[in-house]
């Protein structure tokens, strides 16, 4: 268990990657907070937390509902957390996971669709990061999750593509920055994973990315993107910071 004894905090923990990424950092014996926004996905949270308590060792764990799209957000959050006698208001690792996608090509795109996705997938990340700034312990780890459809561009995703462009400018500039005292900030860019949000994008581009995809031809797994998670999250990843990890089995290489 490398990671006992941390504090870690994933957004968007409700579905998918973000479910498998915080049962990934518990089975690594990190105490874990799971944020998620609906009142719809408290039952999944609370059946979530109820497989994390069921590990072996038991890792702490609580959940925080906050819509992160929101700037009073954080402020939530660091409530959540100073609350928790497991985390004593600190935290080691922050994976900004939460975000949302929309189809829409260039002529149809309103300012209203703009803000819907910026406001989530990079605002969002960054308020809660400055918000959590105080309280990061020193070698502490911040991950981001960004896509491969950040340097791909993909006919009708120019929202989604930039704004993940976005957070990886901010991964390199963070890693700078913060790098002094041991923190590394590093990106996974998924490529397709079968999870609910594969619904969300157009078959096509899902095709052409599995028949082109070296390693298996296939779409990839959220177990497989919330292992990278994991390692580096951990001490074995220490000296890597700035990185964009492309999970994708070789569809797109960096």
């Amino acid at each position: 268990m490398s990671l006992k004894g941390k504090v870690a905090i994933v957004t968007g923990a409700s579905r998918g990657l973000g479910v498998g990424m915080a049962l990934e950092l518990a089975h690594k014996g990190a105490s874990v907070m799971l944020l998620y926004t609906s009142d719809s996905s408290t039952p999944k949270v609370t059946a979530l937390l109820a497989q994390i308590a069921s590990l072996p060792h038991s890792p702490p764990a609580t959940s925080c509902q906050a819509d992160l799209s929101l700037p009073s957000a954080p402020s939530t959050v660091l409530a959540a957390l100073a609350a928790w006698p497991a985390a004593s208001g600190k935290l080691d690792i922050l994976v900004n996971n939460a975000g949302t996608e929309l189809n829409a090509p260039l002529g149809s795109i309103t300012p209203s669709d703009f803000a819907s996705v910026y406001d989530l997938n990079v605002r969002a990340p960054l308020l809660l990061t400055q918000a959590l700034l105080p309280h990061l312990n020193p070698r502490a780890r911040i991950i981001n999750i960004s896509s491969v459809g950040a340097r791909a561009g993909f006919a009708g995703l120019g929202l989604y593509c930039s704004s993940k462009a976005a957070l990886e400018g901010l991964t390199r500039c963070w890693a700078r920055e913060l790098g002094g005292n041991g923190t590394t900030v590093n990106c996974v860019a998924p490529g397709p994973v079968q999870s609910d949000m594969l619904e969300n994008i157009p078959r096509e581009i899902v095709e052409m990315q599995m028949a082109q995809t070296p390693v298996g031809r296939r779409v990839g797994t959220v177990e497989e993107v919330a292992r990278i998670v994991g390692w580096l999250a951990g001490e074995e990843a220490a000296w890597v910071s700035g990185q964009v990890v492309s999970a994708s089995g070789g569809w797109a290489m960096y």
